[in-house]
């Protein structure tokens, strides 16, 4: 592929927050853009803004948990916008509860989404890459990877992300391929909202209170880390790979 061919990219969870962010800012960036969720017509919002922009994009409604619908939508995206290079694998939902309190459906729900969405969208993405003699894939962790009360299945699903994304970039990094992480910290999204709402807090209150633990004094935003994607999307990030970025406003203990 030339590089001023357009490259396409693929976001998953992308209606809302940090996928819609990262996806328009991908588009922003020049590629056109799948924006995956559960509900196609979730995704409308996201496209709209894409498109009124001037750039290019469609909406693909898949169980990124589902081997096939995953196959369907990657070939959908192929034949529609052409072959995915990009993949930023970020979407996710929460089933917090403290350890035994926790069901087997919350467990198998944050590892099926996070973990096997991540692998089976990047093994169907992996092949157009290769192809393509170029390909960059960016996986969503979170510093609760480094664990967090109440999150013991999200926390394994985002540091088992770390481990699958060092070994993506020691297998596929000789086929042109990179694979980086992103880790954010504190993020202002529905995610933190519905947190703030599990442990009896207003969202502003919610806020404020993690804002003064944050060296940088402010909770993040969706920006924050579409900024760090589009880095390590970029032609220019070659040489960047197997790498965990966290992006939390200061350093974590």
């Amino acid at each position: 592929m030339s590089t001023t061919e357009q490259r396409v990219a693929v976001v998953t969870g992308a209606a809302r927050g940090i996928g819609a962010a990262t996806a328009v800012r991908l588009a922003a960036e020049g590629r056109a853009v799948a924006v995956i969720d559960l509900d196609e017509a979730a995704c409308k919002d996201t496209v709209e803004k894409i498109t009124a922009a001037g750039g290019r994009a469609i909406a693909v409604g898949c169980d990124v948990s589902d081997e096939a619908q995953v196959e369907a939508a990657v070939a959908r995206i192929a034949d529609e916008l052409g072959a995915p290079t990009i993949l930023v694998n970020n979407a996710g939902v929460l089933r917090d509860n403290l350890l035994f309190k926790m069901s087997v459906s919350d467990w198998d729900t944050v590892m099926n989404v996070h973990l096997r969405g991540a692998f089976l969208m990047s093994r169907a993405c992996q092949k157009h890459m290769v192809d393509a003699g170029f390909g960059r894939i960016v996986n969503l962790s979170s510093s609760s990877a480094l664990g967090n009360r109440g999150q013991v299945n999200y926390s394994a699903a985002k540091a088992g992300m770390q481990g699958f994304t060092k070994t993506l970039a020691k297998e596929l990094g000789k086929f042109g391929v990179t694979a980086n992480a992103v880790a954010p910290g504190f993020i202002a999204t529905d995610m933190t909202a519905a947190t703030a709402e599990r442990v009896g807090m207003g969202f502003e209150d919610f806020k404020a209170a993690a804002a003064t633990q944050i060296p940088v004094q402010r909770v993040g935003e969706p920006d924050d880390i579409a900024n760090a994607v589009a880095f390590f999307t970029g032609e220019a990030a070659g040489f960047v790979s197997g790498q965990v970025l966290y992006v939390a406003g200061g350093p974590l203990d």
